[in-house]
């Protein structure tokens, strides 16, 4: 800032205001919250969150208008893609096991705006998919009692014709959205015995299913004869593919418990790696079943699994199957209601919400406001609004989120450890006394006049940059190889900056690469010469990016689980969520810009100014540091307290020693 005109002084400190890091206590085992979730419940958590209703209506909707048999191939697809960002979450949650999911991870790698923007949009994914849910829940139990629900409430209570609103209101959907709530409120113990007792009755009908539906397969549904295996084409498994991947979105309830899991560092990962796979072994084996007891085309996507038995003959089967997906979507409705208040209270607990949804229930231990005010909020939406009108509505924010953690991944994988304000008040006897000692040499070299001061930490940066070596580089540098070709390029710059822009030029390298894949010859009409140019370009881009980010040193060392081959895996799966994203409807999208004008008006109206970190920046503002080099070669940091101007000039003339506290930054190369 010190070479900066001084007109934008202002502007880059309001930057940096909302590119602020979320700081993170020494022991983050310490929470408000009740830490009694074991792995088994957190991978029941998160197979109940997966396994749901996808299970019994997506397989059966896929199947028959989209892909055919191969249905079976887009779910492996789909999974693989899956797995890739739920590598990203499975670290975070191990490394950083505080409840918020994608918002805490991107708040302590990115910035605290974007935190703020990942959190509003999972918000409202998490309350337009409880209410879908609901919604979804209620049609398939009237179904059974052949909509006698849904008439008697359009006869004796009201029915209406508004565009995006449902014929009806749905008390049977708002109703049970607040029982759900009521029984979350009593502690994550209940939540969790609740999700036990739905999946594990819907996990024994998914394998009445597989054992039954096996019994009764017809190799010749998928024959030729009845249209083939991918009647569809390539272009139909990719596009089901595309739509699979939101069947298993609900494994980052797994990252949201971690502030709730008694070992974390271990059961995240666990936890993650046994839901997805037998979330992904489900739906593969499920699919492969349906499509070989009655020919694809013939399917009824609304029920396909109740209506394949009861055509072959076994009505009784159809009701056992009923019960099961009840049950899955009840998994599924409790996962939507347990993440959704806890990412509510930990953007409240770092000021960026209202703090009224901060409180924890000091005997429940769960966050109760949050709880029954956005369960509220749910029974409304799925009260009045149609099925088709919320699910136009979904996926953006997820797949945002995605985007986000697999990008904090790398950044924080290539970032040096930074050391807390706890750590340094909380520093051991031997350092205190290696600090005081260079206290006591700073004092003496006080009355030197040849002693050279630094005036900003940059400046500091100049001087030991000179001290350079050839030992094993830093976290976040050049790797030693790459120091003689590119260290003239890169050399100045600090530790993980590099690969901080990198990172964004990969995101921003992926999105125009996947919308001119997406519309470039249909909406755009480009010529396929200009077409293949921007590939070429923007996919260099990837690629350079991706090898500058690979060239630096990495963090090696960590107790806790770590995605493999960072940065590929990360960056491939932000490729994949950005292609996605590009598939989504153009209403979704003006859902999205709507939703984003909104939170930035709750964040520039409450959120900026009740900011925890922006507390402490004001309490830091307190003190002003300066940098002086001592013969030893030490760095030394001496810190004032600042003073009005009118006592600062008598200050100028009597300094004493006692108002000065020193501590010495070692270790700088």
């Amino acid at each position: 800032m010190a070479g900066c005109p001084r007109g934008c002084v202002p502007a880059m400190r309001f930057c940096q205001k909302l590119n602020r890091l979320k700081t993170l206590d020494d022991d983050m085992m310490t929470t408000s919250l009740k830490r009694c979730l074991s792995t088994l419940d957190l991978t029941m958590l998160g197979v109940g969150a997966m396994v749901g209703s996808g299970l019994y209506v997506l397989t059966g909707t896929l199947a028959k208008d989209m892909v055919g048999p191969a249905v079976v191939i887009s779910f492996i697809f789909a999974g693989i893609a899956s797995l890739l960002a739920a590598f990203c979450y499975a670290e975070f949650g191990a490394r950083i096991p505080k409840t918020g999911s994608a918002y805490m991870f991107t708040y302590v790698s990115v910035g605290e705006i974007w935190a703020f923007l990942i959190g509003w949009n999972v918000i409202l994914e998490n309350l337009i998919g409880g209410a879908a849910v609901a919604r979804a829940w209620s049609g398939y139990l009237d179904s059974i009692f052949n909509h006698a629900i849904q008439n008697f409430t359009e006869t004796h209570v009201m029915r209406w014709e508004v565009p995006f609103l449902a014929h009806y209101p749905d008390v049977l959907a708002a109703g049970i959205l607040i029982v759900a709530s009521l029984f979350i409120s009593f502690g994550v113990q209940v939540s969790s015995y609740l999700n036990h007792i739905f999946s594990t009755i819907s996990m024994a009908v998914i394998a009445f299913i597989l054992v039954f539906g096996f019994i009764l397969a017809e190799p010749a549904n998928w024959s030729q004869k009845e249209g083939g295996f991918a009647p569809f084409g390539m272009s139909g498994i990719l596009a089901g593919s595309a739509t699979c991947f939101y069947a298993f979105v609900g494994f980052d309830v797994i990252a949201s418990s971690s502030e709730e899991a008694k070992n974390p560092q271990k059961a995240i990962p666990i936890a993650t790696a046994i839901s997805l796979a037998l979330a992904a072994t489900a739906y593969i084996l499920v699919s492969t079943v349906l499509t070989l007891i009655v020919p694809w085309h013939t399917l009824d996507p609304n029920s396909a699994l109740a209506d394949a038995f009861f055509r072959r003959g076994y009505s009784w089967a159809g009701i056992i199957v009923a019960i099961g997906s009840i049950c899955g979507m009840n998994t599924v409705l409790l996962s939507n209601l347990f993440s959704l208040p806890r990412i509510v209270y930990a953007m409240a607990e770092d000021g960026l919400f209202f703090s009224v949804f901060a409180k924890v229930n000091p005997v429940t231990k769960v966050p109760v406001n949050a709880i029954l005010i956005f369960g509220v909020f749910m029974a409304i939406l799925a009260l009045v609004f149609d099925l088709e009108a919320l699910v136009q509505f979904l996926s953006i924010g997820t797949l945002l989120a995605y985007t986000f953690v697999a990008a904090s991944v790398i950044v924080l994988r290539f970032q040096p450890d930074k050391i807390s304000s706890k750590e340094t008040s909380s520093t051991s006897p031997n350092l205190l006394a290696e600090a005081s000692a260079a206290s006591s040499e700073s004092q003496t070299i006080t009355e030197d006049s040849d002693m050279k001061r630094y005036e900003s930490f940059s400046d500091k940066l100049q001087l030991v940059e000179r001290q350079k070596t050839t030992e094993r580089r830093g976290v976040g540098q050049l790797k030693a190889f790459w120091e003689p070709y590119l260290g003239k390029l890169f050399g100045d710059c600090e530790p993980g900056d590099i690969v901080a822009y990198c990172v964004l030029t990969l995101i921003l390298s992926s999105t125009f690469f996947c919308a001119t894949l997406e519309f470039g010859t249909k909406t755009l009409k480009l010529p396929v010469w200009c077409m293949v140019t921007i590939l070429l370009i923007f996919g260099l881009s990837y690629v350079i990016s991706m090898s500058l980010i690979w060239f630096h040193e990495p963090q090696s060392k960590s107790k806790t689980f770590q995605v493999p081959l960072v940065p590929f895996t990360p960056g491939v799966s932000i490729l994949l969520n950005v292609f996605l994203m590009m598939k989504l409807s153009p209403l979704t999208w003006i859902r999205f810009t709507v939703w984003i004008i909104v939170g930035l008006l709750v964040y520039f109206g409450y959120g900026i100014w009740h900011s925890k970190e922006g507390l402490r920046e004001l309490q830091a503002t307190d003190m002003a540091a300066h940098y002086v080099v001592l013969p030893s070669g030490s760095l030394v940091e001496t810190v004032q307290p600042i003073q009005p101007e009118g006592q600062a000039d008598a200050a100028a003339h009597h300094i004493s020693p006692t108002n000065t506290a020193a501590a010495t930054y070692t270790g700088l190369r």
